[in-house]
């Protein structure tokens, strides 16, 4: 069995170029007799699979609890909010790299790596450059030349240190929202408003390339949310329209390099099968990119946004824990059966931190995570490490290693 090492921000991990294949396990793990005992990093690691998390740095330093589950559970961390460019440039050409510098350290202390998220997103951005764009007193050139600046300083101030680069985040409008005038050529679907209308959509493609300049070495993804199965492709297949897109960005030489399907999914709704994802992941993969499941929850109706209580009925109760952990098995599958698939990261791990209460109040949704928020084990979690321990050859085979789309030489 032949080698490769592969080096990304401080960490080790060893790929087998052949029918085995490792993730570097911490320290941290032993090897208890019992697998629901082993932390997600090591059950992933027979997979050649990383298994992350995004990180909350307030709880990380407040909360003893969650810090250790953070270093020992995760080969991945991903900054929840430290990476955003509203967190980056609160302030108009003055960067306040200290949190996510501060996460990064942790993660090569912890042999983690890092997925950077995120470089260009409509939301979240400061308050400086919001004002002027609803203004006016910034134009298109002006946020073509603005976005191109944050890029290159983010992607060269870590340069070295990011695995996979979220570059454009939710760049594509959903079917009940007023579409944009600005499609894709025949294509179902189109791009959210107001960035697209000021810069139309070469922007996506001006993103990789600038992001590919900062860093020859990282991975860059595209990510979005509602991608996680094909619909019939009509005008209203969000997914099929990313799909258009992401293949036009690669057969025109755009350094893209992967797809990342959020995976944030909801008991209420009818969702998927595993096939159904499957297929979703093997046809973007079918394209030479790599995927990965980057931001995945499971969220249920609550009967209060506060304590996140559900209504007491026991049988409800139970219903829509196991539809939780149905949701996580089904993107779990899907991602273990493609080789492509190199990572799985959840939203948070445990319900004590969740964005889910703050975002969804109307009618109020929350226990979305592996863990409760009394940091006890949730029939999700359960399953996903009986996913993880049960998978196996000739189905499941260890990660095929994506290496980084360059810009064509001139």
């Amino acid at each position: 069995m032949r080698l490769r090492r592969l080096v990304h921000a401080g960490v080790l991990a060893v790929v087998a170029v052949g029918s085995l294949g490792t993730v570097a396990a911490s320290a941290h793990d032993a090897t208890p007799a019992k697998p629901q005992e082993q932390t997600l990093r090591s059950l992933a690691a027979r997979h050649g699979l990383y298994f992350g998390t995004a990180v909350d740095p307030a709880a990380y330093a407040a909360d003893a609890t969650y810090k250790t589950m953070v270093d020992t559970q995760f080969s991945t961390v991903t900054a929840e909010n430290a990476m955003k460019w509203e967190s980056l440039e609160p302030t108009r050409g003055t960067y306040n790299w200290g949190p996510a510098d501060a996460l990064i350290d942790n993660a090569v202390r912890n042999r983690q790596l890092v997925r950077g998220h995120v470089l260009v997103w409509h939301s979240q951005v400061p308050g400086w450059l919001s004002a002027g764009i609803n203004d006016g007193s910034i134009d298109g050139p002006q946020l073509r030349a603005l976005l191109k600046q944050h890029i290159t300083a983010v992607v060269t101030h870590f340069k070295g240190r990011i695995w996979q680069w979220d570059v454009v985040n939710e760049a594509v409008s959903d079917p009940w929202e007023t579409p944009s005038a600005i499609h894709l050529g025949g294509s179902a679907g189109s791009f959210k408003q107001k960035w697209a209308d000021l810069l139309g959509p070469d922007y996506l493609a001006e993103a990789f390339r600038a992001a590919r300049a900062a860093d020859p070495k990282a991975l860059l993804f595209y990510n979005d949310y509602n991608i996680e199965a094909f619909g019939d492709g009509g005008a209203g297949d969000k997914t099929q329209f990313v799909y258009d897109m992401v293949k036009r960005l690669r057969a025109g030489g755009v350094p893209i390099d992967g797809v990342g399907s959020q995976g944030h999914l909801a008991t209420q709704y009818g969702n998927y099968d595993v096939f159904q994802v499957a297929d979703a992941l093997r046809r973007f993969t079918d394209l030479g990119l790599a995927v990965a499941l980057t931001e995945v929850d499971a969220r249920s109706l609550t009967q209060n946004a506060d304590d996140q209580t559900l209504p007491a009925n026991s049988a409800d109760v139970a219903a829509r824990d196991q539809a939780a952990a149905y949701n996580y098995h089904v993107l779990l599958q899907a991602c273990l059966m493609n080789r492509h698939c190199l990572s799985f990261t959840v939203w948070g791990f445990t319900d004590r931190y969740s964005w889910i209460p703050g975002w969804f109040k109307n009618p109020p949704e929350g226990l979305g995570c592996l863990w409760d928020a009394s940091y006890n084990p949730k029939k999700s979690l359960r399953t996903v490490q009986g996913d993880l321990v049960a998978a196996g050859p000739p189905l499941v085979q260890p990660r095929i290693p994506q290496a980084p789309r360059q810009l064509p030489r001139r």
